[in-house]
């Protein structure tokens, strides 16, 4: 388990492993982790007892029966979900019912994020699968590979991929965790932002959107990233949905299927007790990570790792985040955000008064959030600190630096709290 000892040695996760961190005994006031609970012992089996007794819809195989064709949509590898145990009782049922192999097709709900290599889809999917069936890539900058479904209430333009508006039986599959601004992932949100074109995608992002006070991780309810997300994901339709909650070690604690909302909010409920952990009070200096691989492959995703720690922060304090970034910073698009801002604050203000706008802008918005609240530095092998420092946080070459550097400004009382597994827990105030 990703945690700490009596030596006080805490273990990060980073990349495919962790990283060691020594830190001062009396100044740790908190570790915070997910919760233990016992894992499934027969996941699989799960899935399918899900998909003959789902939450607010028919079973999958009377959903699947007389249709021709389906489509699964799946994340991509920024997500570690657990898909060769989710697929093979989905994809069993639709073969039961009749539907052939050929017109199945698993649709890779990238968003934004590039294509998947063969390399991922096979550590997602394996070799079975791949091989077996069309597995396609989401590509949500070719606008004529979607279908127009008219405005969201909110004007937001709604185009989805035509691959899963076509499909006889629409099934999203997915994780529920927390998330920096829809407050939960899964669900909704394998449409919108997942199998959505840019030009939707873009809208949803705004600041009108974002810079609601309940747009934040945890949070559904009068969440308007939330809301507007769900309408567009009505708008285009879901037969069914399998959603899972994880682990630390990515094992699987529960499934929900069924309805689209309803399914989703009975998984929001069982995640939020297993990812919720507490302090007293806000801390001086939280250490947190971007929970290791796949989501700290770049500087875009690894930013949910600071979000995270948002919460039980003191005002003026310091994050402090462990994250590989070994795949670089993330789109073209983000990367051009620093180059024509100098400072976050003249960023901040251009999107704010819409003169301005770009693919991926909203991760450098909400890494905003944070700088409002305290100092960033950032411990990374995978990028050199001058890209850091432009990109608007401070670069350390160790954890243990930057905790030296917090008790010279703060003082020998200066409180920690310790986030290990760093987004994947949903940090509060008790």
């Amino acid at each position: 388990m990703i945690g700490y000892n009596e030596a006080m040695n805490y273990l990060l996760a980073y990349g495919r492993g962790t990283i060691s961190v020594d830190l001062p005994e009396k100044n740790v006031v908190k570790v915070l982790n997910i919760q233990s609970a016992a894992v499934l012992p027969q996941p699989i089996e799960e899935v399918r007892r899900k998909l003959k007794t789902p939450n607010g819809s028919k079973p999958l195989a009377e959903i699947a029966a007389g249709k021709k064709s389906a489509c699964i949509v799946i994340c991509d590898i920024t997500r570690p979900v657990p898909n060769q145990i989710v697929l093979p009782p989905i994809l069993q049922t639709l073969e039961n019912a009749g539907i052939a192999d050929q017109e199945i097709v698993i649709l890779v709900a990238t968003g934004l994020h590039r294509a998947s290599t063969t390399e991922e889809k096979l550590e997602m999917l394996g070799k079975n699968i791949v091989n077996r069936y069309r597995i396609e890539d989401h590509n949500a900058r070719n606008r004529d590979e979607h279908d127009y479904l008219g405005e969201s209430q909110h004007g937001v333009p709604i185009w989805i991929d035509r691959r899963y508006l076509n499909a006889d039986v629409k099934i999203l599959t997915g994780l529920i965790e927390p998330h920096f601004m829809a407050g939960f992932s899964g669900g909704r949100k394998s449409i919108c932002p997942g199998i959505a074109a840019a030009e939707t995608i873009g809208p949803w992002h705004s600041p009108r959107f974002l810079e609601h006070d309940n747009a934040r991780f945890g949070c559904i309810e009068n969440n308007p990233v939330h809301e507007e997300q769900l309408e567009i994901a009505i708008k285009s339709g879901c037969d069914f949905i399998v959603n899972v909650v994880i682990d630390h070690h990515r094992d699987i604690l529960a499934v929900v299927a069924g309805d689209m909302d309803q399914a989703h909010r009975e998984g929001v409920g069982i995640a939020r007790q297993f990812v919720t952990d507490t302090v007293e009070k806000p801390v001086d200096v939280v250490i947190t990570s971007a929970a290791g691989y796949p989501l700290d492959k770049t500087w875009y995703q690894s930013i949910k790792g600071i979000i995270g720690a948002v919460e039980i922060l003191k005002p003026g304090g310091t994050i402090i985040l462990a994250a590989a970034c070994d795949e670089g910073l993330g789109s073209k698009e983000f990367e051009e955000i620093a180059n024509r801002f100098p400072t976050i604050e003249s960023f901040i203000n251009a999107i704010l008064a819409n003169q301005f706008f770009v693919v991926d802008q909203w991760q450098i918005e909400e890494l905003a959030k944070a700088l409002r609240k305290g100092k960033v530095k950032v411990v990374s092998d995978g990028l050199p600190p001058e890209v850091f420092r432009k990109y608007y946080v401070t670069p350390s070459s160790t954890v243990e630096q930057a905790v030296a550097e917090a008790i010279a400004e703060y003082g020998q009382h200066t409180t920690i709290a310790v986030m290990p597994d760093g987004p994947y827990v949903l940090a509060e105030i008790k």
